[in-house]
């Protein structure tokens, strides 16, 4: 039977190790007149004016994750009211006023990512489980619904490998029994930000990403 959630974006389980993992979030700030869309799910990059921004706002897309977007608080600039809302709408924010955005920015945070697609080569529970410790791409990691306010972000399974520039790395698979359908789209797989920017070594530039954004 085909699995029941396809597309959610990034969503924290838990931590990795044995420490308390409290899905806590960090506040940070979206410029005002940000007009891109940021979704809960989605990967953030930091840039040099001091805020975040979804991944393509850098040249390339090949920045080092900040974190994962939780929601934020802005005032709106019709009613002059509080907004607080699990995703960015990309415009509404009085100026006068911070834009707050909050993010799952633990680099040991682990996640759930659906997968988004049938490949020939990994579309058995051995075939995925040997994927474990590689590296996985973001599909679709830049849009979302404005209806949920949800990231359609997913894990492409096209691009597993060892290249140290993807976006996350495959830590496990969810043991999910309405989502546990091989052979179709949407298989929960647990990674970690790969590169995080938070990181003991983190930079904008770690590995050999490129140095693009801050």
């Amino acid at each position: 039977m085909a699995n029941t959630e396809t597309s959610y974006g990034l969503r924290p389980i838990s931590r990795q190790g044995s420490s308390v993992s409290s899905t806590g979030m960090t506040e940070y700030r979206i410029a005002s007149d940000n007009s891109n869309p940021i979704f809960q799910g989605m990967a953030v990059i930091p840039l040099a004016a001091g805020v975040i921004d979804d991944l393509q706002a850098a040249a390339g897309g090949n920045v080092s994750i900040a974190g994962v977007f939780g929601g934020c608080e802005y005032v709106s600039d019709t009613t002059g009211k509080p907004v607080f809302s699990n995703f960015w709408p990309g415009s509404g924010a009085d100026s006068d006023f911070p834009v707050k955005a909050f993010l799952y920015d633990d680099p040991n945070q682990l996640f759930r990512i659906a997968t988004s697609n049938v490949v020939a080569a990994a579309n058995t529970e051995a075939e995925i489980r040997a994927a474990v410790f590689a590296n996985i791409a973001l599909a679709t990691g830049n849009s979302g619904s404005t209806s949920t306010g949800l990231s359609s972000a997913t894990a492409d399974l096209n691009t597993i490998a060892t290249t140290n520039t993807l976006a996350l790395r495959i830590m496990g698979i969810l043991d999910d029994p309405a989502n546990n359908d091989f052979t179709s789209a949407g298989i929960p797989l647990i990674v970690r930000i790969n590169n995080h920017f938070n990181a003991p070594t983190g930079s904008i530039a770690a590995g050999t990403v490129s140095t693009t954004g801050v």
